[in-house]
């Protein structure tokens, strides 16, 4: 976290000062507009890093290590996958929800399949994939990655697993 925070403040102040070369008021206007997107995105951070939080106390750690944990198995990673299809949301969303579901007990191999099928099988994403890519692309793709999720899950489990 603090790397990545250096590597975005150095750009940020970066494009901070080009902007501020320019004497047009550039860097203040740049600095506003950044300001409304964030503003329109608190909300679901907020909320995403409350579920985070709250699936690691709400929900039971034996339930979660029996669904999504390294004994869980092949049903954990399968499980994974359907629900990293079904989150929705940039990584700003659902990467505090997936840091949630692995601190509370899930396994490596689930956790693998949920990220890979939130990259590959979204279904958020499928509407815009549809429109503007067509619908024949978007069918062709999912029949080819519709098992990598699965695949990455039992990849991990063997290789980083517990046992």
């Amino acid at each position: 976290m603090p790397v990545a925070f250096a590597i975005l403040a150095l750009m940020a102040l970066a494009l901070y000062l080009l902007a501020r070369r320019r004497h047009d008021d550039s860097h203040r206007r740049g600095l506003r507009i950044g300001w409304r997107m964030g503003k329109g995105l608190l909300p679901l951070l907020v909320c995403a890093f409350a579920l985070a939080g709250l699936i690691q106390v709400a929900l039971p750690p034996e339930l979660i290590r029996a669904w999504l944990g390294e004994e869980a198995g092949l049903r954990g990673i399968c499980i994974g996958t359907v629900a990293g299809a079904l989150i929705a949301g940039g990584p700003y969303v659902s990467f505090p929800i997936i840091a949630g579901i692995y601190q509370a007990g899930a396994g490596i191999g689930t956790i693998v399949a949920l990220i890979t099928g939130w990259a590959m099988l979204g279904v958020g994403q499928l509407p815009f994939e549809i429109t503007l890519v067509g619908p024949r692309f978007t069918l062709v793709r999912l029949a080819t990655v519709f098992l990598t999720p699965v695949a990455a899950g039992l990849l991990a489990q063997a290789i980083f697993g517990a046992g």
